[in-house]
């Protein structure tokens, strides 16, 4: 079967799934995955599993990606902050999306793999770091000390505080928490200043890793 075909299959099974955001349905929908998997994964790229890319790190289930990238209630006119830029593919679908994307990747392997494609494939609206995601955006150029979207694409032991000053009024994040086999979505939110935490469904992801660790 064709990737295409493949990728209309994925959509309709997100939507079976109670995925009803149109916005990440068309994203999702228009994102080859294929194109951010390694190459001897291509033909599962639409199955709904996480695949190994570089690195010993994972390219997440496309079901718990668009689960998440719905709780951020994106639109057109976000900043978005995504921790773990990994192959790219939830930087793509963010990007598809929102204003303009931060992504900020530990491994430089990753992170360069991940330019490279994500510009072959046409956008201009992503921007990358190189560095500790528990630091969240650390750099002069976008300028931006706040977001109104943050991603988090791995576990971390607890929700980072440096996170959480980025996120702007009105902002939300979601962040997997925990240690590995008792690990949960966490939903975040700014509302008045205050920091609101919402426990979500039960996930698995590989750790946040902090930087010299």
């Amino acid at each position: 079967m064709r990737f295409e075909d493949q990728r209309l299959q994925l959509v309709q099974k997100l939507k079976n799934s109670g995925i009803s955001d149109p916005l990440v349905l068309a994203a999702f929908a228009r994102i080859p995955r294929e194109n951010y998997v390694l190459p001897e994964y291509q033909e599962y790229a639409y199955r709904n599993q996480p695949l190994p890319i570089l690195e010993a790190q994972t390219i997440s289930q496309p079901a718990m990606i668009a689960l998440m990238l719905c709780e951020l209630r994106l639109s057109s006119e976000d900043t978005v902050l995504e921790i773990g830029t990994g192959s790219g593919y939830q930087t793509a679908l963010l990007a598809s999306i929102a204003k303009e994307v931060c992504s900020v990747e530990l491994l430089d392997t990753l992170s360069l793999r991940a330019q490279k494609t994500l510009r072959t494939a046409g956008f201009r609206n992503i921007f990358f770091r190189i560095g500790d995601g528990w630091q969240g955006w650390q750099q002069a150029y976008p300028p931006y000390s706040e977001f109104s979207k943050i991603v988090v694409s791995a576990a971390a032991e607890e929700v980072p505080a440096r996170l959480c000053e980025q996120l702007a009024e009105g902002g939300i994040m979601a962040v997997p928490v925990g240690e590995a086999g008792a690990q949960s979505l966490y939903i975040i939110s700014k509302e008045n200043g205050e920091i609101k935490y919402r426990k979500d469904v039960p996930c698995a992801f590989v750790p946040l890793v902090r930087s010299g660790r």
